[in-house]
């Protein structure tokens, strides 16, 4: 079984978590086979000791002309305002040309979204940098609400602790489930949450930068049963129905009909998990109207369906016992 090389490449005023958490969870996945399948690296663009936000420093290699399986960005406050220099770009280039696959863990997805890979692609980031990824780079296809998301051999996650499941994706993805497995119970946690499991309740954290979108917002978590177009939102908001689409997807990140969508579907999921209401009512109760309809959401927004994520929730019971 041959070694995989992986490298994280990480910046200053990085959250440490963002490296360490898919760091320890490959060296995890070595102890539990009892074999060595990851050589792990740590790099940053100038080499030597990068400070993290937290104040901890680490030290690193410089980036250069060395292969490897696998290339990993954690994110920063460089990336996240924009500021990759021209040699990073040509280097994750040379990597994407290179490597098997690349991954962008948190503001991460900002440095392979400037360097171009990620033109057309599906990605996600951290949930508060979705608005501003998108922003900043037309071109992606930005999934706000992903934990974790692949497009061919280009990965991207949320920030923080999704970085663990994305590492656990990757490994499942090169050893199968069993060995993804016995590393989230090496390390305590679910075993890998789906990639399309919200990263945030939306009927909480969806929020707009202004009183009338918030007041569209309100209106609309108030009132998931009923008939919520853009038309209506629009009219609660006071403004017109361009102005709502314009702003809307300004404050939010997106448009009127997915955040709706999103709205409803994390509500039926709540009652999924939570519940033995049966998958016609949940649907009703949350807006969809129709099992069929809240399906389609939910294969969108989540890649599972229903009945799956219900069956999900009772195994994560299972999955976090040691054994």
């Amino acid at each position: 079984m041959p070694v995989r090389p992986i490298a994280f490449l990480i910046f200053a005023d990085c959250s440490m978590l963002d490296f360490t958490g898919p760091l320890s969870t490959f060296d995890a996945a070595n102890r539990v086979s009892g074999k060595t399948l990851y050589q792990l690296t740590l790099l940053s663009e100038p080499g030597g000791l990068i400070r993290s936000s937290a104040g901890a420093c680490t030290q690193t290699e410089a980036i250069g002309n060395a292969i490897f399986d696998t290339l990993i960005v954690a994110g920063g406050g460089a990336p996240r305002e924009g500021l990759v220099s021209d040699a990073l770009r040509r280097y994750i280039l040379y990597m994407q040309q290179h490597a098997r696959r690349i991954a962008g863990v948190c503001t991460g997805a900002f440095v392979l979204a400037a360097a171009g890979i990620l033109d057309g692609r599906h990605a996600t980031t951290h949930w508060r940098m979705a608005a501003k990824l998108q922003k900043m780079h037309p071109k992606v296809l930005v999934d706000s609400d992903r934990i974790y998301s692949r497009d061919g051999a280009v990965w991207t996650s949320a920030g923080i602790s999704a970085g663990i499941d994305l590492a656990l994706a990757l490994i499942e993805d090169d050893h199968g489930a069993e060995l993804a497995r016995a590393v989230a119970r090496e390390l305590v946690v679910f075993h890998r949450r789906p990639g399309g499991q919200s990263q945030f309740s939306a009927l909480q954290e969806m929020d707009g930068g202004s009183d009338r979108i918030r007041t569209a917002l309100t209106f609309a978590r108030e009132h998931l049963q009923q008939e919520l177009t853009v038309d209506i939102l629009a009219e609660v908001a006071c403004l017109s129905r361009r102005q709502f689409d314009r702003t809307f997807a300004a404050e939010t990140g997106q448009t009127p009909a997915k955040a709706i969508e999103q709205m409803r579907a994390e509500a039926a999921r709540i009652r999924i998990e939570a519940s033995s209401d049966s998958l016609d009512a949940i649907a009703r109760a949350s807006g969809f109207g129709d099992p069929d309809r809240m399906r389609r959401a939910f294969m969108r927004l989540f890649g599972q369906p229903p009945a799956s994520l219900r069956r999900l929730a009772r195994q994560r019971q299972v999955d976090v016992m040691p054994g």
